[in-house]
């Protein structure tokens, strides 16, 4: 029973590895994708709107299962079937189901040789942010226009500053400035496995 249960928790890593693949791949769409609606990555954005990329609603959850996938096989098993994407529901999960590239061989366990250990995961993309100023406060949206620049005056070509709420802070964001974009993108997701 030693072996049988190292292999199932060998399996057990492997799909917790999986899932938090795909999960993170899908939390650094979501961050670059934000970032490239707000205009701080040329080339980035994809005309989808910044609070659907701040909700955790616009990246791929095909690329996203695809690093799933790799994981899987460095950890010594494969993907059964497929990686289940979000379903649409918030916030975003990926489940995952591996079965071990070894079988568990022989043991005292007779019919042990060919069985192979499975096991599944499921991790979860949580934003931490939400659109808007303090509470009751509209959400601002970028309009497009220039903000205003280091010396006061306009930075032709960048959108207006937005505000977020994390944690019940309110986080300013002004595209013009790259180093705002690159400290907000840290805190605005959390990937976490679940149960």
């Amino acid at each position: 029973m030693g072996r049988a249960g190292a292999d199932k928790n060998g399996a057990q890593t492997a799909a917790d590895a999986a899932a938090l693949a795909a999960a993170q791949s899908y939390r650094d769409q979501l961050r670059t994708g934000l970032l490239g609606a707000l205009g701080g990555l040329a080339g980035s954005g994809t005309g989808t709107g910044w609070t659907d990329w701040l909700t955790g609603r616009a990246g791929s959850p095909d690329a996203a299962c695809g690093a799933a996938a790799s994981y899987a096989t460095l950890n010594g098993a494969g993907l059964v079937g497929d990686c289940v994407p979000p379903d649409g529901d918030l916030p975003a999960a990926f489940t995952v189901t591996v079965r071990a590239a070894e079988p568990v061989g022989r043991s005292v366990v007779p019919g042990t040789e060919d069985t192979y250990a499975t096991a599944t995961a499921r991790a979860v993309v949580e934003p931490r942010c939400a659109a808007g100023g303090p509470a009751g406060d509209p959400a601002p949206r970028p309009t497009g226009g220039a903000s205003p620049g280091p010396s006061g005056s306009p930075s032709p070509g960048w959108p207006a500053p937005v505000e977020i709420v994390c944690g019940g802070d309110v986080v300013r964001i002004d595209p013009a400035r790259p180093d705002d974009l690159a400290r907000a993108a840290r805190a605005l997701f959390a990937v976490r496995l679940a149960d």
